[in-house]
């Protein structure tokens, strides 16, 4: 879409603060900006974004036709019309950010901006935080995973949106901050009071290539060009790296910052600088995000009372460590763990919370990072009593072979002793049916989501939904 400023403002003042050469911009004056040539409304900045399948150079004389006032390249493009101004910078992904602050009035300047990244836990860390802000009387916007189709929007979009909370009366913005938002350069132009790093383990490594990439792309958080303080897990030894060569201030937190832990299946307590913290959400996982949840708004001055009041009062997280409740004492634990490390955390923490069997349903999705499959099915074989291996979001992979893949990790008694169907609905409630009492299932990888991806086709499905109905139909039988 075509993202319109507040009020028009003059191209040499739109690009005052980024390095560039500006053709024919004098007297120019903008309306609005797009990365997308079938957007283009009259008096806009077309901005020639490189994706993965097109190129918006490509598509100037389109932008140019619908109106577009101006260009913004990294490449030089010829034959434009007379009249139409030319911004070339060396690359546009890196400015768009800085760009479209300048358009919205900077906004996140008048916000205070806290960055959560890391493979794990960005989800619940923001909702924790964004529950103690709230309980200190602030007004709150959270974005990431649950809010919108990208855990980062687009940079253009995401300055938009700030803009928005800005005119609707929002003091803070915590935001999940996603590597590929990071290498793609979408929160350029914003300056974080406070960045967290919740952990970093194996993950969109078919995006990023390495393992070492992927790290380095989280490290742009705890820049000076976008942090301001750094929360920093130091239990994590990438999380202790940033610390000792990282560049701006950093306050670490650890799980030796916790005493008197209680786990339980919805909920934790520990004492935190002399005072009970109880957070209504499972698993030993969720210690570890209250931390940093914590450190980051003691960091922002929050009192302790109200620190402990936003933990008590937190809302359910959809499909974080989600309890499915029944009466039928079968516990049914929804999460959103998709990473090898995430599945060893969510099984290792329901081993602690029963004496009975614990049952897991997962697969994993489709064209992503093919090498953690085996792997995946190596920690669910040795951590599970019971494997039950299905389809995630197969996407545009033949769902059997990923199947395939995530077998590989096993031995041939293990193989030989998971169920496999690649229908979820019905592993699901395969599992659910072979739970006894007082056992523990875990159905993983798709958590809050609620479509399933097959083909290119999105169709409704959730684990929740199905859990529960498997659960209804089960006590039917029983009764």
């Amino acid at each position: 879409m075509s993202f319109v400023f507040p009020t028009p403002i003059s191209l040499v003042t739109l690009c005052a603060e980024i390095d560039a050469v500006l053709q024919s911009a004098e007297g120019i004056s903008i309306v609005g900006m797009t990365q997308d040539s079938r957007d283009v409304q009259p008096g806009d900045l077309y901005c020639c974004v490189r994706g993965e399948k097109f190129d918006g150079h490509q598509f100037v004389n389109d932008a140019i036709a619908a109106g577009a006032t101006a260009l913004l390249v990294d490449t030089p493009v010829t034959d434009i019309p007379s009249g139409i101004a030319v911004v070339q910078v060396n690359d546009v992904r890196a400015v768009l950010g800085v760009i479209a602050s300048q358009g919205f009035g900077h906004p996140s300047r008048v916000l205070t901006m806290v960055g959560i990244t890391g493979t794990n836990g960005k989800t619940s860390t923001a909702a924790i935080l964004a529950s103690i802000l709230q309980a200190d009387g602030h007004t709150v916007r959270v974005l990431g995973t649950l809010t919108g189709e990208r855990t980062t929007p687009e940079a253009i979009a995401l300055q938009s949106i700030l803009r928005d909370a800005v005119t609707s009366g929002v003091t803070h913005v915590v935001m999940e901050v996603s590597s590929h938002a990071l290498h793609q350069g979408r929160v350029n132009g914003i300056q974080f009071a406070v960045s967290v790093f919740t952990n970093i383990a194996r993950d969109h490594l078919d995006y990023h290539g390495t393992e070492e990439n992927y790290f380095a792309a989280k490290a742009l958080l705890f820049t000076p060009e976008l942090c301001t303080v750094g929360v920093i897990n130091i239990d994590d030894p990438r999380g202790q790296l940033l610390v000792d060569v990282g560049n701006v201030q950093s306050v670490p937190f650890g799980r030796a910052d916790a005493a008197a832990v209680e786990l339980g299946v919805d909920y934790v307590s520990f004492f935190w600088r002399e005072k009970q913290l109880v957070v209504p959400m499972g698993g030993k996982f969720t210690l570890m995000n209250a931390l940093a949840a914590v450190t980051a708004a003691d960091v922002l001055h929050v009192s302790h009372a109200a620190i402990a009041k936003g933990c008590n009062s937190l809302a359910p997280v959809p499909g974080r460590f989600e309890s499915v409740k029944n009466d039928l004492d079968i516990g049914v634990i929804v999460d959103y763990a998709h990473t090898p490390e995430g599945l060893s955390e969510v099984l290792s923490t329901a081993r602690e919370l029963t004496t009975g069997d614990v049952l897991v349903v997962f697969g994993c999705g489709g064209n992503r990072d093919h090498g953690k499959r085996p792997l995946m099915g190596e920690i669910a074989a040795r951590m599970a009593n019971k494997v039950f291996v299905t389809s995630d979001n197969p996407r545009n992979e033949d769902p059997q072979m990923i199947v395939n893949e995530i077998l590989s990790g096993l031995n041939e008694p293990q193989r030989n002793a998971v169920h496999v169907d690649i229908d979820r609905s019905a592993a699901i409630t395969s599992a659910i049916s072979a739970a006894e009492r007082g056992d523990i299932v875990v159905i993983a990888g798709k958590g809050h989501e609620t479509t399933q991806e097959i083909n290119g086709v999105l169709s409704p499905f959730s684990d929740v939904d199905v859990a529960t109905q498997a659960l209804q139909t089960r006590k039917g039988i029983a009764s």
